[in-house]
């Protein structure tokens, strides 16, 4: 070997090691899931014991402070869902990020429910269902599809529908809700919703979402809207600006629950179909925790004795509630059948 070659070879090594020696490696290290009002320990770590001058840490983007390199989190303060965690590390002069997250569940299991079928009624079996809402006597329904979305009154105990508008051929019709004489409908993947006159149907203005992935089931809770956008977030939007305010995510005490759809208020507790899974989940709307799930997967081959289902889209999604009677209706996308039904928990 040449001596310069040597040399040069011998300078490669010396700067590779300088190079590696000044590489500072960090990471976050915790539990990636606990329970609501648990504690969660986060410690900031490099992975050669380097010393670090200064840190910082955030949580959802905001500041906390913290003792050293470990920082101490009280879930209650945050809620159940997933969180975002980071620090800001300074060393030799440099600065670094490091990102992580972690996810708090409910901290107690889920009632199971079972139902009986009080009535049935006839449903229109072209009606796919997004919408169903209870109003003075009678039901308020959407159905989706572009080209086939529609905005209707029907008569509960025949079916018959009294009056019905189309939406514009180019939306996708979604769930839809009755606030101060107001009917309010989204759309699917368009992020607009538009706003009708309860007893004409006409549409008088339209809106926008801009922080939720799409717009799927709306209800409100007597000040607010509230809507769902196909994942296990649920909406708050301001009636008079129809802006999202805020947002909760919905978890049991095992998974978050996703594939939200229709929604419906019922006694201060959220009833949210899942989509395809012929199932309603109970959500408490100030927390997310899932309260209770009702198993309706026998209420599809209760249609399929008289109904041929042929679409796996075919599926459970139409909650609405008679408040003054406690009557419970439920329907599904292209279903003949309404039934009303009781829930009954299971031992």
């Amino acid at each position: 070997m040449k001596l310069s070659t040597y040399v040069t070879a011998l300078l490669f090594s010396i700067l590779m090691m300088i190079s590696c020696s000044d590489v500072y490696k960090f990471t976050l290290q915790h539990k990636k899931q606990v329970k609501l009002n648990e504690n969660i320990t986060v410690t900031l770590k490099e992975k050669e014991g380097k010393p670090v001058k200064n840190m910082q840490f955030f949580v959802n983007g905001k500041e906390v402070k913290a003792k050293g390199s470990s920082l101490t989190i009280n879930t209650k303060d945050y809620g159940i869902g997933k969180h975002s965690i980071s620090a800001l590390v300074f060393f030799d002069g440099k600065s670094k990020k490091v990102n992580n997250s972690f996810e708090v569940v409910a901290n107690k299991a889920p009632l199971v429910y079972d139902y009986n079928i009080i009535n049935e009624y006839p449903h229109d079996n072209k009606a796919y269902t997004q919408g169903l809402e209870y109003h003075n006597g009678y039901l308020y329904e959407t159905t989706g599809r572009r080209g086939q979305s529609t905005l209707r009154k029907v008569e509960v105990k025949t079916g018959k529908v009294l009056q019905k508008v189309a939406l514009d051929k180019q939306y996708f019709g979604e769930g839809m809700t009755i606030f101060n004489n107001k009917i309010y409908w989204l759309t699917w993947q368009a992020k607009k919703g538009f706003v009708y006159n309860l007893d004409t149907f006409e549409q008088e203005k339209e809106f926008t979402y801009n922080n939720s992935r799409e717009g799927w089931g709306l209800t409100h809770n007597g000040s607010e809207l509230i809507k769902s956008d196909g994942t296990n977030k649920i909406w708050f939007l301001d009636p008079e600006t129809l802006k999202e305010k805020k947002s909760i995510q919905a978890y049991t005490n095992k998974y978050a629950v996703g594939d939200l759809n229709e929604l419906e208020l019922v006694n201060g507790k959220l009833y949210a179909n899942k989509y395809q899974k012929n199932t309603i989940t109970i959500i408490d709307p100030n927390t997310g925790i899932v309260e209770g799930l009702v198993d309706l997967r026998p209420l599809e081959k209760e249609m399929k004795k008289t109904q041929k289902l042929v679409s796996q889209d075919e599926v459970l999604n139409g909650i609405a509630y008679d408040t003054e009677n406690n009557r419970l209706f439920v329907t599904g996308k292209n279903w003949g059948k309404l039934f009303e039904i009781e829930l009954i928990k299971k031992q």
